[in-house]
């Protein structure tokens, strides 16, 4: 018997993402206002979305949706607001000759915002080009999407609210997401507490340095700019130069908060429950900060020694104890998660200090954080089902099954995180590949190491990558069709892969 999908159902609630889609535009739209800028540009954006929006809920009248009913409506959302997101940026350049206001420039633009990226098309970031509304719009998107579109409808939606734990589930299908109250729709909205408390503390701590004369350039419109990108690990900055523009004492600021926003928020619920003890044993936890401080460690050996060429900083050579410390670490912190914000151009650094950093591209942050990357928990299970293959080996009759934090895990799941890997790194070499074709094919002079980076920083939704693609570069120069395979990898490393390839096959559309 063949049993079809029923992508009515799918298509219907994807508009009613679109339409809520138009709400979250009020913010920019009143930035306009505040600052006396025209606002057509919102207003008729946020008339699209809503028609848009409406027309598309018609498809269906039913909002039960089977598993592959929610696989195909987080894709299609993700799609959908990248989509609708990148409007602003078409009307705005229309008529100009902003680069931005290309279509291939304004999705890429907008892909990489929902989906936490931070890679930019473009190198005309600045007030004097764009509106203060479009650049707040630009980093608002990171926020929708750092903790999850799908999660937010989950926790403020009744009719998602009904498929809240298949459509979690699909959005962040890699280890499972913890069910911290008996409701997964409050436990949506818990998560989002979290986040929206902690972007708040992060904008008065920004706001009380700059009162308080350590940090004059940070007034309020960029506490808030970087507080929609600092805890969803997106890295957007209305600066061109991100958080180089800004004094050291932001810049230890930002460390801690990026730290928080690659951990698994659902601990912080045992800080609640007064578990501290849980919450200091909890093995991936251990293992993100454990890595970041090593990391961080080598790092900072390789500045404070010259191994990286010295580079002026605020008046303060490389080699100085207390910059090459606040150079590594925070790089560490903003690489190893996804966040993409930059301190110095380190696309400029020894080849060993770059390789550090590409290094701790690939680790990832933590499960049920806003981090990209392929996760520590995957790495950690992979290098214990390895250590337990190189026993059993010598020890075949032995029965030993793979723990993290005494738990034992399931050989089902051990075995969907090899897939998972390795579709993950087989994805990133096929990419590469036709990156370096596609500069060839127009003439672009790409390196291997470049194109790495590309690849990497798009899959995993890091941003900045090395060479031209730096923490200031841009990826503007890259063809057309460059761009739209960096787009679906921004797309698919946000739902980790396996929710949109799955889509392609013909078993997920006939039973």
């Amino acid at each position: 018997m063949s049993v079809r999908v029923d992508w009515r159902q799918s298509v219907a609630l994807t508009g009613t993402v679109i339409k809520y889609l138009a709400v979250a535009m009020l913010v920019p739209l009143g930035i306009g206002l505040l600052y006396g800028e025209d606002t057509v540009v919102f207003l008729i954006s946020i008339g699209i979305a809503i028609t848009l929006g409406v027309a598309i809920e018609q498809a269906s009248d039913s909002h039960e949706l089977g598993p592959r009913e929610a696989l195909l409506f987080v894709g299609l959302s993700w799609g959908a607001v990248a989509v609708i997101g990148a409007i602003p940026y078409v009307i705005a350049g229309y008529g100009t000759e902003s680069a931005l206001g290309e279509p291939v420039n304004a999705l890429f633009e907008s892909m990489s915002g929902f989906t936490t990226t931070g890679a930019t098309a473009t190198d005309e970031i600045s007030f004097a080009r764009h509106s203060h509304a479009l650049l707040m719009w630009r980093q608002l998107t990171q926020w929708l999407g750092g903790m999850g579109i799908i999660v937010l409808m989950v926790a403020i939606l009744p009719e998602a609210a009904v498929n809240g734990a298949q459509l979690i589930e699909s959005e962040a299908p890699g280890p499972e997401l913890q069910k911290l109250t008996p409701k997964i729709a409050e436990t949506a909205r818990l998560l989002w507490l979290f986040y929206l408390g902690f972007t708040v503390l992060y904008i008065l701590i920004l706001l009380g340095l700059h009162y308080t004369g350590y940090a004059p350039n940070m007034d309020a419109y960029n506490a808030v700019a970087h507080g929609f990108t600092t805890l969803p690990t997106g890295g957007f900055s209305p600066q061109a130069e991100s958080i180089a523009y800004f004094s050291p004492a932001v810049q230890w600021a930002v460390i801690p908060f990026m730290l928080i926003a690659g951990m698994n928020f659902a601990l912080f619920y045992l800080l609640l429950q007064d578990e501290y003890a849980a919450f200091l044993q909890d093995r991936e936890l251990q293992a993100y900060l454990g890595a970041n401080a090593g990391v961080a460690v080598i790092l900072w050996g390789l500045l404070f020694t010259g191994s990286a060429p010295p580079l002026e900083l605020g008046g303060i050579t490389q080699g100085a104890l207390e910059n090459s410390l606040r150079q590594a670490t925070f790089q560490i912190a903003s690489l190893l998660n996804s966040t993409g914000y930059a301190t110095s151009d380190f696309a400029q650094w020894g080849n060993t200090a770059q390789g550090v950093l590409l290094f701790a591209m690939f680790i990832g942050g933590s499960a049920g954080s806003t981090g990209g990357g392929i996760k520590i928990v995957r790495w950690l299970v992979v290098f214990k089902s390895i250590r337990r293959q190189l026993f059993t080996t010598s020890h075949p009759s032995a029965v030993k099954p793979v723990r993290l934090g005494g738990q034992v895990i399931d050989e089902d799941v051990i075995n969907a995180i090899y897939g998972f890997t390795l579709l993950y790194l087989l994805t990133f070499g096929i990419a590469t590949v036709f990156l370096l074709l596609d500069a060839g094919r127009v003439g672009l002079d790409l390196t291997v190491f470049e194109a790495l980076s590309a690849s990497l920083a798009t899959i995993g939704n890091i941003g900045p990558g090395f060479g031209f693609l730096g923490p200031f570069g841009t990826y503007e120069l890259f063809p057309e069709t460059s761009k739209l395979l960096m787009i679906f990898l921004m797309w698919i490393g946000r739902l980790e892969i396996i929710p949109v390839f799955v889509l392609f096959t013909g078993a997920f559309w006939n039973e």
